[in-house]
């Protein structure tokens, strides 16, 4: 996530100061990318050492507030333009743990995969519900209408991408039930038959003396 380049489009609209940036950066993205003021002060620094925001000026309790130069501007521009870079992907921890859980002694990879699918799920239906909100409160207009939209937009993308996931472990559980089934045509070991039951007979009568 480029929190450099989301401060110069917030700053864009207009002059602010550290806490309006995460607070519009939150109510942009649902707050699903929690950022905290250092992180955002860290952030302003880098982009006035770079002559991309300036400051100007401060407020009577002390704030200061940047701005937006040309140099931003067409770092904004280039940004907007540029395809988001997917030759080195982000480290999934999902990908890692089932890449190490293959063959790991004492664990059930099934059942790690079982677990996630119903967080997954759960998580689906939470993005779901929000969806129906963020909806609702677009139909509704009012002032605060782009900020909802840019949250439905955010909601959809986590919509899809854990639907993705989801159809991702049922192909990791479908591929680990064909790689431990048995190739075709190959001899196996029929299973030991179970041993005969003892049979049990009478002994034979003893035979008697002839009568005289």
């Amino acid at each position: 996530m480029s929190i450099r380049h989301g401060l110069l489009a917030l700053l864009e609209r207009g002059p602010r100061y550290g806490s309006q940036l995460r607070t519009e950066f939150e109510s942009r993205t649902g707050a699903t990318w929690p950022l905290n003021v250092g992180q955002v002060y860290t952030t302003l620094g880098r982009l006035e050492r770079d002559g991309l925001v300036v400051q100007q000026g401060q407020d009577e309790a002390g704030h200061v507030f940047y701005a937006i130069t040309d140099s931003g501007r067409a770092e904004l521009r280039t940004w907007y333009e540029r395809p988001v870079d997917r030759t080195s992907p982000a480290r999934d921890e999902l990908a890692i743990k089932l890449a190490m859980a293959v063959g790991a002694p004492g664990v059930d990879i099934r059942e790690v995969i079982q677990s996630q699918r119903r967080h997954t799920v759960k998580a689906m239906q939470d993005y779901t519900r929000l969806k129906a909100q963020a909806l609702t409160a677009v139909e509704a207009g009012g002032s605060r209408e782009r900020d909802d939209v840019a949250w439905l937009l955010v909601l959809e993308q986590l919509i899809f991408q854990t639907e993705a996931e989801a159809r991702w472990l049922d192909h990791c559980e479908a591929r680990l039930i064909r790689l431990s089934a048995p190739a075709p045509g190959s001899a196996t070991a029929p299973p030991p038959a179970p041993p005969a039951p003892t049979r049990v007979t009478a002994p034979e009568p003893a035979p008697q003396g002839r009568r005289t």
